[in-house]
């Protein structure tokens, strides 16, 4: 029987989060440049090599596989990959197939999405007002977004809402956001914005809304439950009791998570993160096209997983972004 993934503190890794490309339909300001240069084709991995380094992954033990971009379904071709995964799930080694997206596509994939057994997906949405959307994302179109979660909703995906907090764009939604998801059976989750790329003009620290506050502003109109369940994420849980739903908070600046990690990304171009905010990384894409022997492949899995720190260093604190690392979310994965 295969060894499962351990790191050097002990924990296991079973969540793998896999960039299918650098592109998007979008150019949100936290996460890319404006005018962003693009990586070469011949640079990413193919949707052959995807499936092949993935599957080496769910060999070793990983059991959630997140897909994500840029924007996974930008991706040309990408129902073939979704396809592709869906016999783990049928074979049961792989437990959830899920994608984070920015909802500009789903109306065109939703129905193939669950065809391939994706059950849920994340919708990445910080306002509801269509000039700030537009803003925010610099190219989006909040009506395009809107109509993928209807078309989510009807193909039976569960949707759940992400929201970067955003000091100064909005805070001023809290309860509009947290309202329209409780109307709509969508769970929602809060993320701090983290110190990630140079995006020109935009300045974190003054974007920075740290989820205490917001947690202390929902408490003040809602009953808040503490939940001990995990997601295979970063989110700790509350139940809104007015209203059931169940609201997420990912805060890696005001409470590092990083104790109970069990999850590693991976870049489009086949570079594999063990940490989001560490600059450390290992290159999969050499042994993946050097050798088509399977031991050469886990051999550097293994190896990558055996530099996993025991967390991130990022920090607000004497109003200065300590731990800020140089690449672009987009480029991680997410």
């Amino acid at each position: 029987m295969t060894q499962p993934l351990i790191d050097p503190f002990q924990r296991a890794i079973t969540y793998l989060r896999v960039s299918v490309t650098d592109r998007c339909d979008f150019r949100c300001v936290y996460c890319m440049s404006e005018n962003m240069t693009f990586l070469p084709k011949k640079d990413l991995l193919s949707l052959e090599e995807l499936d092949r380094l993935c599957s080496s992954f769910v060999r070793l033990g990983v059991q959630k596989l997140r897909i994500t971009g840029g924007e996974p379904l930008v991706r040309k071709g990408i129902m073939t990959f979704f396809d592709a995964m869906s016999r783990h799930l049928a074979s049961g080694a792989l437990k959830e197939l899920t994608l984070t997206t920015n909802g500009s596509q789903l109306d065109r994939f939703a129905k193939d999405l669950v065809s391939a057994g994706v059950k849920r997906v994340n919708v990445s949405l910080d306002t509801l007002d269509d000039k700030k959307f537009a803003d925010i994302t610099r190219w989006g179109r909040l009506p395009q977004v809107l109509k993928g979660i209807d078309a989510a909703q009807a193909a039976g995906l569960r949707v759940k809402i992400n929201a970067v907090a955003l000091k100064g764009f909005n805070d001023n939604e809290l309860f509009s956001i947290q309202e329209w998801c409780a109307e709509r059976d969508m769970d929602l989750t809060w993320i701090e914005v983290m110190p990630m790329g140079d995006i020109g003009n935009e300045d974190r620290l003054d974007q920075y809304w740290s989820l205490k506050d917001l947690r202390a502003s929902l408490a003040e109109r809602f009953t808040l439950t503490d939940l001990a369940e995990r997601s295979g994420g970063p989110a700790r849980y509350v139940r809104v009791e007015e209203t059931g739903q169940k609201i997420g908070f990912i805060t890696p600046l005001s409470h590092n998570f990083c104790e109970s990690c069990n999850r590693v990304r991976i870049t489009c171009t086949g570079e594999i993160f063990t940490c989001l905010g560490q600059e450390g990384h290992s290159d999969l894409r050499a042994p993946l096209r050097s050798s088509q022997d399977e031991m050469v492949l886990e051999d550097a899995i293994r190896a990558a997983i055996g530099l996993k720190p025991k967390g991130h260093d990022f920090d607000y604190s004497r109003q200065d972004v300590a731990g800020r690392v140089s690449r672009h979310m987009s480029h991680t994965g997410g």
